[in-house]
C-alpha cells in the first residue's frame, strides 16, 4: 500500500506558497560573471531551484515580479560587494528580503565579498558614500530621507546575521562548496524511511493531516498517543514526509525520552533541536539561555517539528512550551506513551493509535513473513493464531513476521507453541520501557496487580481494594490509563493489551525464574499447585490465584499458606482447603473464592482488613455463626449461593457499599440491621425466589442508589416508604407480582432508571398517551433529570394517571418492547400527531434553513461540519437542500427525506459523537431553537425507542451521550426521528456519525 502523494494534500496549498528554494540578491557585472555564476551553477547541479535578480531583470522581468519571487523563496542569499549599493533595485530587493524574514521567517544567508561586514552594517567609507549617491539619484526630500533610513536599517540587520567572509576561504570554489552544503542541509529534501510495508497507514495520515489543515493559521500542536509498538513513530514519519516541503525549517528528533533529568542533557537537547531546525550550531549554557535562543531565532519562522517519544513534560516545555516562540503556521507533532504530557502542553488535537484490525494485522504479518498480502492455505490457521497472539500490535506483527520469514511449517508450529509459555523477548523489552518509566513502586505494584488478578474487573471495585492495600490507586490507576498501560472499556471494566499483560507477568517471573515460591505474585496454574503442594510459599508472596474446574478433586492444606504473611490478594476457584484457616494471612484485602466449600465462614479465618469478599457459588448456609466486625468491608458478593438461608447481621459492617445476593434461591430473611448501613449504595436481590418480604428498615437507607428486586416474585408489595430512599437512582422490579407502584417515585428529582418489565395491570394505551403528553410543544420547561427508562415489554398496562402527569419532568426515556411489531405499534401512536403541520406548497416560498446539534466528544469535527453546512446553504437556492452527503474522512453521513433517516450502525467504528442536521422550510419569524421538539432514536434490532425531550436536545451532555451509545452497537438497524413545532416543514434529516480520533 502506498501513501498518497504529497501533492494531493490541500495542506501544501497554504500560504506562503514557495516556488523557489533560493533567491540570490547581488549587483555588479564582475561579481555576476565570477562568483555568482559559479554559485548559481553549482546550486542548479544540486537540484536547488534558484533565481538570481540581475539575470531575470535582463530578461525583462519587472522589479515587482522579482519581489514576488523573493516572497516565494525559502532562502535568500545576499552577496555584498563594493558595488552593491550602486543599485536602487538591489537595495529595494534587500528591503523585501528583510520584510520576508520578519513576517514568515525566510532564511537569510549573507556573503561578504571583498569588504568587511562592519562596513556593511554601519555603511562606512566608500560603501556608505555609494549608498548616499544612489539615494540622491533616485529620490529627493522626504522620499530620500525615508529611502536612506529604510536601506540603512535593512543593511544593518542583514550584516548582523552570521554569514561568510570570502577572506576566510582559499578560493571561491571552497566558499561555494560551503554555501551549497549549508543550503542543502537547510532544505534537506530527503524523505525519512517509514516502513517497508505501510499497511493501513494511509487512513491515519489523512486524518491527522486533516486536523493540521484545520489549524493551519496558527501554531498547531498535534499529539500522537499510544502504547509502545503501536506505530506512533511510523505515523509521525509518514506525516512528516508528506507535508515538510512548505516549511522554512524542519526537525525530526527521535527518542526524546532518553533525556533524563540532568540539566546538561536538557541543554544538549536544546542544542540538538536548534541545529536540526536551523542547521546552525548554537552554544547553549543554561536551559533559560536555550529558551531565549529558541524564541529569538524561531519566532518568525514557519516550522515543522516532530518530537518523537517524549514522555516527560519537562522535555517539551524547554523546547516548545510557549507557542509564541514559533511563527504562525508552525506545526509541532509530539508522539508519546503518556497522554498527560499532551494535556499539560494543551495540544490542539490528540490522535490515539489504536491496535490494528484483524484484516490489516494479517496482511502486515504476511508481508513480512511471506512477502505477500495473504498466507498460503497451509499456513492460514497458524498465521491467524499469530495475529491473535499479537492483538493488533504492529511491533509484534513485524517482529514475529520477520522472524518467521522463509521458515517451514514445522518451525511455525514450534514458535506458536513456545509463545504460549515464553513471550518474545524483543517485543517485551520494548513494552517494558513504559513500565520502567513509571514514577514509583506503587504505580508498578498497581500495574502488576491488575495484570495478574483484575483484568475484566470494575475499575471502582479494584481501586477500593488497592486503596485498602495502601497503593493510592485513585491517582495511580489514572496514571496507568494515561500512559496506555491499562484501558477502561465499556461498563467501567479494566482491560489490558495481552502483550502488556504478558510483559508484566514476565517481569515477575524473571526475578525468580526457578523458584515460584519466592515470586511476589502467583497466577500460573502449575506454579501455584507446586507451591501449595510443597508448602514453598514465602513472605514475598502478595497475591495468589488458582482457578480450578468445578469437577476438580484436588485438595490442599491450609498450612501451605503459613509463610505467606504478606498475602493481600487471594483468588481461588473450586479449591478444597482443609485444616486451620488461621494460617491464611491477616493482611488479606481481597478474598475471591468461587465455590467456597464450607457451610459457614470459620471464625479463625482472618478478615479484619478485608475490603471485598466475593464467594459466588458458595456452599454457605449461614455467612458466619456469630456476628463479625469487619470495619473496612465495602463489597459483599454471595451470588448463586443456593443454600444460603439468611443474610448476616450487618451491624459490624459499617463501611459496606455493595450487597450482592443475586440468585440465592433459598434466601428467605434479610436481617433488619441492614437499615443501619449508612454507606450502602447497591442492593441486588435479583432472583431470590424464596424471599417474601423485606424488613421495613430497608426503606431507611438514605444512601442507596440502586435497588434490584427482579425475579423476587413472592414480594407482593412495594411500599410507599420507598420514597424515604432519597438517593435512589435505579429501581428494577421485573417479573414480580408487585401490586402497588408509588407514582411519586417517577417525579423524584434523583430517579433515572425504572424497569417494571412484566408488571401487570396497566392498560395498553397508557404509555402512548403519556408520551404524547410529555412531547407536547406547549409543555413548560422544567428542571430536567437524568435519563429515565421505562421497560414496557408487557402490553397489559392499566390506568395510572398520576404517573402520566409526572413524566413531564423527564429529560429522556428509553422504551423497551418485546417485538419489532410491538415497537412499531407504539411508535406509530407516538408519531401520529407529529407529522407535517401543513402541506409544503403553502410555504414553498419561505426560507430554507437548517439546524444542527451535536452530542459526544466531537467539538473539533462538529465545528468543521457546521462550516461545511453553512457554506452549502449560503450557495444554495431556496428549494435545493445542500446537506453534505459524501463521507468525510472524519464522519459517515446518512441522509433521509422528511423528518427521519434510517441506517445500519457501521462495524469497527469507534464513534466519538453524533451530529444531527435538519433542513426545513419555515416562516421568517421562526427561530432555529424552535426546530427541534424531541428526538427519537429507534433501534429495531434491540426493539427500543430512546426519546429525548426538547430541553435535552438543545443541551446534550456527556450522560446523554453515554446513554445513547449504550443502546447502539455495530449492526443495529436504527432510525432517527425529529418532531417539530408549528410553522415549518422538514425537507431532509441527516445523521453524521463522527469517528475522528
Amino acid at each position: 500500500m502506498e501513501l498518497a502523494s504529497s501533492s494531493s494534500s490541500s495542506f501544501l496549498k497554504s500560504e506562503p506558497h514557495f516556488i523557489y528554494d533560493v533567491f540570490i540578491n547581488f549587483w555588479g557585472e564582475d561579481i555576476r560573471r565570477k562568483f555568482v555564476s559559479h554559485l548559481h551553477s553549482v546550486l542548479l547541479q544540486a537540484q536547488v531551484k534558484t533565481l538570481i535578480n540581475e539575470e531575470n531583470l535582463q530578461e525583462g522581468i519587472t522589479l515587482e515580479e522579482n519581489m514576488r519571487a523573493i516572497a516565494a523563496s525559502k532562502i535568500a542569499i545576499i552577496v555584498f560587494s563594493k558595488t552593491y549599493t550602486e543599485s536602487t533595485c538591489c537595495l529595494r530587493e534587500l528591503e523585501k528580503i528583510i520584510e520576508c524574514r520578519e513576517t514568515f521567517g525566510q532564511i537569510v544567508l549573507p556573503v561578504f565579498y571583498e569588504l568587511y561586514p562592519f562596513d556593511v552594517r554601519y555603511q562606512q567609507d566608500d560603501f556608505g558614500k555609494s549608498l548616499e549617491e544612489t539615494g540622491h539619484k533616485s529620490y529627493s526630500g522626504e522620499q530620500l530621507e525615508h529611502a536612506l533610513s529604510s536601506w540603512s536599517r535593512a543593511l544593518n540587520i542583514a550584516a548582523s546575521i552570521t554569514g561568510w567572509d570570502v577572506k576566510d576561504f582559499r578560493h571561491d570554489a571552497e566558499l561555494v562548496e560551503e554555501i551549497v552544503s549549508r543550503v542543502q542541509a537547510l532544505l534537506d529534501y530527503k524523505d525519512l524511511f517509514i516502513t517497508q510495508f505501510p499497511v493501513g497507514l494511509e487512513s491515519h495520515v489523512e486524518k491527522v493531516i486533516g486536523c493540521i489543515e484545520n489549524h493551519s493559521t496558527k501554531v498547531c500542536m498535534i499529539g500522537i498517543w499510544g502504547m509502545g509498538g503501536s506505530g506512533k513513530t511510523t505515523l509521525a514519519k509518514a506525516i512528516y514526509n508528506q507535508i515538510y516541503h512548505p516549511f522554512i525549517g524542519k526537525s525530526f528528533i527521535e527518542n526524546v525520552r532518553e533525556v533524563r533529568d540532568q540539566v546538561n542533557r536538557h541543554v544538549d537537547l536544546q542544542e540538538k533541536f536548534l541545529y536540526e531546525v536551523l542547521k546552525s550550531k548554537f552554544e547553549v549554557k543554561t536551559i533559560g539561555m536555550g529558551r531565549s535562543i529558541i524564541e529569538n531565532e524561531l519566532s518568525k519562522k514557519r516550522l515543522l517539528i516532530v518530537l518523537d517519544d517524549a514522555n516527560e513534560f519537562c522535555h517539551l516545555e524547554n523546547l516548545c512550551g510557549n507557542r509564541g516562540w514559533f511563527g504562525q503556521g508552525t506545526v509541532i507533532i509530539i508522539t508519546t506513551r503518556d497522554v498527560r504530557v499532551l494535556n499539560q502542553l494543551k495540544v490542539d488535537f490528540v490522535y490515539k493509535m489504536d491496535v490494528m484490525n484483524e484484516n490489516d494485522s494479517l496482511e502486515l504479518l504476511c508481508w513480512h513473513a511471506f512477502r505477500d498480502a495473504k498466507p498460503s492455505e497451509d499456513f492460514n490457521e497458524l498465521a491467524r493464531n499469530i495475529v491473535t497472539y499479537c492483538g493488533g500490535l504492529p511491533l509484534a506483527l513485524v517482529v514475529l513476521g520477520s522472524h518467521l520469514y522463509d521458515k517451514t511449517l514445522e518451525m511455525w508450529e514450534s514458535v506458536t507453541l513456545k509463545l504460549q509459555i515464553f513471550p518474545d523477548e524483543r517485543i517485551l523489552r520494548n513494552l517494558e520501557k513504559g513500565f520502567e518509566a513509571l514514577c514509583d513502586d506503587m504505580e508498578k505494584d498497581i500495574f502488576l496487580d491488575v495484570c495478574c488478578f483484575f483484568i475484566g474487573k470494575d475499575r471502582g471495585y479494584v481501586t477500593e481494594i488497592l486503596n485498602g492495600c495502601g497503593l493510592h490507586a485513585d491517582i495511580g490507576m489514572t496514571i496507568l490509563i494515561e500512559r496506555g498501560l491499562i484501558k477502561v472499556e465499556r461498563n467501567n471494566k479494566l482491560e489490558m493489551h495481552p502483550l502488556l499483560r504478558d510483559m508484566g507477568r514476565d517481569i515477575i517471573r524473571r526475578r525468580w525464574p526457578k523458584e515460584p515460591g519466592k515470586r511476589s505474585r502467583l497466577w500460573f496454574h502449575e506454579d501455584v499447585k507446586h507451591v501449595l503442594q510443597n508448602k514453598t510459599g514465602s513472605k514475598a508472596t502478595e497475591g495468589l490465584s488458582l482457578k480450578l474446574h468445578s469437577t476438580n478433586r484436588d485438595c490442599f492444606k491450609a498450612h501451605a499458606f503459613k509463610q505467606m504473611k504478606r498475602l493481600r490478594l487471594l483468588q481461588l476457584d473450586h479449591v478444597q482447603l482443609v485444616g486451620d484457616y488461621g494460617y491464611l494471612s491477616k493482611q488479606l484485602r481481597w478474598i475471591c473464592w468461587q465455590g467456597f466449600p464450607s457451610q459457614y465462614i470459620p471464625n479463625n479465618f482472618h478478615m479484619e482488613n478485608v475490603i471485598a469478599i466475593d464467594l459466588k457459588h458458595s456452599h454457605l448456609q449461614l455467612v458466619w455463626r456469630q456476628p463479625r466486625v469487619l470495619e473496612g468491608l465495602k463489597f459483599l458478593n454471595l451470588s448463586h449461593s443456593k443454600y444460603l438461608r439468611e443474610t448476616p447481621d450487618f451491624s459490624g459492617l459499617p463501611s459496606l457499599e455493595q450487597l450482592i445476593l443475586k440468585d440465592c434461591t433459598s434466601l428467605c430473611k434479610v436481617h433488619p440491621s441492614i437499615g443501619d448501613l449508612c454507606n450502602l449504595l447497591l442492593i441486588n436481590l435479583r432472583d431470590c425466589t424464596s424471599l417474601t418480604s423485606l424488613p421495613k428498615e430497608v426503606y431507611k437507607l438514605k444512601s442507596l442508589k440502586t435497588f434490584n428486586l427482579s425475579g423476587c416474585f413472592k414480594i407482593d408489595i412495594l411500599k410507599e416508604d420507598i420514597m424515604q430512599m432519597e438517593s435512589l437512582i435505579t429501581l428494577i422490579s421485573e417479573n414480580t407480582v408487585v401490586k402497588q407502584v408509588p407514582c411519586s417515585i417517577v417525579s423524584s428529582k434523583h430517579m433515572a432508571y425504572i424497569s417494571l418489565h412484566g408488571f401487570e395491570g396497566l392498560s395498553h394505551n397508557f404509555f402512548s398517551s403519556t408520551i404524547r403528553s410529555w412531547m407536547s410543544p406547549t409543555m413548560n420547561s422544567q428542571s430536567y433529570i437524568s435519563p429515565l427508562c421505562l421497560d414496557t415489554n408487557n402490553d397489559n398496562w392499566g390506568e395510572l394517571a398520576p404517573l402520566h402527569s409526572c413524566l413531564t419532568n423527564l429529560r429522556s426515556m428509553l422504551v423497551q418492547c418485546d417485538t419489532e411489531f410491538q415497537l412499531s405499534m407504539q411508535l406509530n401512536t407516538i408519531l401520529v400527531e407529529y407529522g407535517a403541520n401543513f402541506i409544503e406548497s403553502r410555504i414553498s416560498n419561505h426560507r430554507l434553513r437548517f439546524s444542527l446539534i451535536g452530542v459526544g466528544s466531537c467539538n473539533e469535527f462538529f465545528n468543521t461540519l457546521s462550516d461545511n453546512v453553512s457554506k452549502g446553504f449560503a450557495r444554495s437556492k431556496c428549494c435545493d437542500v445542500p446537506l453534505p452527503g459524501d463521507n468525510h474522512p472524519y464522519w459517515l453521513s446518512h441522509i433521509g427525506d422528511g423528518n427521519s433517516v434510517s441506517f445500519t450502525m457501521p462495524k469497527d467504528c469507534d464513534m466519538k459523537g453524533i451530529a444531527l442536521c435538519v433542513a426545513y422550510l419555515s416562516t421568517p419569524e421562526m427561530v432555529a431553537t424552535e426546530c427541534f421538539r424531541s428526538v427519537l432514536i429507534v433501534n429495531y434490532t434491540k426493539c427500543t425507542c430512546h426519546i429525548h425531550n426538547h430541553g435535552t436536545v438543545m443541551s446534550f451532555n456527556d450522560e446523554d451521550w453515554h446513554g445513547i451509545m449504550s443502546n447502539l452497537e455495530s449492526g443495529d438497524k436504527v432510525e432517527f426521528f425529529v418532531s417539530c413545532g408549528h410553522g415549518l416543514v422538514f425537507k431532509n434529516t441527516a445523521v453524521y456519525l463522527i469517528y475522528g480520533d
